[in-house]
């Protein structure tokens, strides 16, 4: 709309410019045209009648001596008397409005006066910004034989009417300056009025979410193409709910058939060996026999043992199952970490506190359970190094604490870091790979947070910050 309102206003105006230009010409060419006739007309009229002198070429000065000056002042005309050879005889120069220079008739115009078939031309120049209009016709003696050449100049003054055009042009742009403005307070309204209803829209559906539930769209007045996209948004919430339950359904589901294999499989792996000890005892179990009691005891630790394996497998996933029990205590950490650490025998493990004591609100067992966890990680990371080497940190950051775990070992491809943290997940031989995901639990209920780096060969350092308070 603004658009097509700044076009038609410069459309308009440059018409306009236009138009004026072809008027004033019009109307200076029927002005001069007038003048014209009236000027030959008289001078005709001169000639017949008026003079005493004998009507030729050589009497024409004498004939317009002073009789010049008055036709020139009366139609306000420049009028220039020549012979047949463009020769100067008479010009009211010297009465005239405007000052030029006269000269003879050029060649050039002499031929072409005489080659036209009406025996007049029309010629125009510029000169200081100003248009002069001149018309050069033949001077007949009352016998109809050419004496001579007139030429009457018009000096075209359109001051007047530019100054018009001016006025009338500011008028104009006043106008569709206030139009213009009324054109964008009417699209920003009409705009506005328009896209309400799809800002609404647009806001609801970048407040959609998979996993909660989304308001549907009402609109009391709207569009018929609005109110269909409305009613198809509508439709989708109603599908996205179904969806999601379905999804939440079925994740549900998985998750517990992933649970079940899990266990299952960690289950058999101690019932396997039990079932051996089973079967071997039965085979060669003789009471009679001396060692009776010593076999039976060796049966009983085995069966004892596998049990404990079966029970510490329940434990591990029911310690997942569950959030961790915060047990908030005031501790001193540098001291916790080093208990944690003196029950590894190994000598590539080195510990550098970098403050003598450092005080913070946490579990003294969940803290035990954290350095455990990834110093065990860290030695099972090292299995068949030469050098082995794991360094434990710990200092304070700022109100918070800073625990790091760094080793030499093989380190964490990338295609698996992803994983790192996900139940289940494990890059050893053993084990049920809960032990991240479980410290991880406890970390974030702490609103603390777990971060590694790792580059394979290299090794891995595993960084772990906790509040103080």
């Amino acid at each position: 709309m603004i658009l097509l309102v700044l076009l038609a206003s410069v459309l308009i105006l440059g018409v306009t410019i236009i138009q004026y230009d072809e008027q004033t010409k019009d109307y200076n060419i029927q002005r001069f045209e007038r003048k014209e006739a009236i000027t030959k007309e008289t001078i005709e009229l001169e000639l017949k009648n008026k003079t005493t002198y004998p009507v030729n070429t050589g009497n024409l000065p004498k004939i317009f001596k002073e009789r010049i000056y008055e036709i020139s002042s009366i139609n306000k005309l420049n009028i220039s008397i020549y012979d047949l050879n463009g020769v100067l005889l008479k010009s009211s120069i010297a009465s005239a409005f405007e000052k030029i220079d006269v000269e003879a008739i050029p060649e050039k115009i002499l031929i072409e006066l005489a080659q036209n078939s009406n025996h007049k031309i029309l010629k125009d120049r510029q000169e200081d910004g100003i248009g002069y209009q001149s018309s050069f016709s033949y001077i007949n003696d009352p016998k109809f034989k050419r004496i001579g050449i007139l030429e009457l100049q018009f000096t075209q003054d359109n001051s007047e009417i530019k100054h018009e055009l001016r006025e009338f042009i500011s008028r104009l742009s006043f106008v569709y300056v206030f139009m213009f403005l009324i054109a964008i307070a009417l699209a920003y309204f009409l705009s506005s009025y328009i896209t309400r209803s799809i800002k609404t829209i647009s806001d609801k559906m970048q407040q959609t979410r998979l996993n909660e539930r989304n308001e549907k769209i009402i609109l009391d007045k709207a569009s018929s193409e609005i109110g269909g996209l409305v009613e198809a948004y509508n439709s989708m919430i109603d599908q996205l709910e179904e969806s999601a339950a379905k999804l939440a359904r079925s994740e549900r589901e998985q998750a517990w058939r992933e649970m079940a294999k899990q266990v299952a499989h960690e289950i058999k792996n101690p019932l396997t060996p039990m079932r051996l000890t089973v079967q071997s005892f039965e085979r060669k179990f003789n009471p009679k026999d001396e060692d009776v009691k010593e076999k039976l005891a060796e049966y009983s630790e085995t069966l004892i043992q596998q049990i404990d394996v079966m029970s510490s497998i329940a434990s591990a996933f029911s310690d997942f199952a569950k959030m961790p029990t915060q047990k908030r205590e005031r501790i001193e950490v540098i001291g916790v970490v080093k208990l944690a650490l003196d029950i590894f025998n190994e000598d590539s493990i080195k510990y550098f506190p970098k403050e003598k004591e450092l005080f913070a609100n946490l579990d003294k067992t969940q803290l035990i359970r954290i350095v455990t966890n990834l110093v065990k990680n860290a030695s099972q990371a090292l299995e068949k190094q030469e050098n082995p080497l794991i360094e434990v940190k710990v200092f304070s950051d700022g109100n918070a604490v800073k625990i790091t775990v760094s080793d030499n070992g093989k380190g964490i491809s990338d295609d698996v870091k992803e994983l790192v943290f996900e139940p289940k997940f494990t890059t050893k031989t053993s084990g049920m790979g809960l032990g991240l995901g479980i410290i991880k639990n406890i970390i974030e209920a702490y609103d603390g947070s777990i971060s590694f780096t790792s580059k394979e060969g290299i090794g891995t350092v595993f960084t772990v910050i906790l509040p103080k308070t």
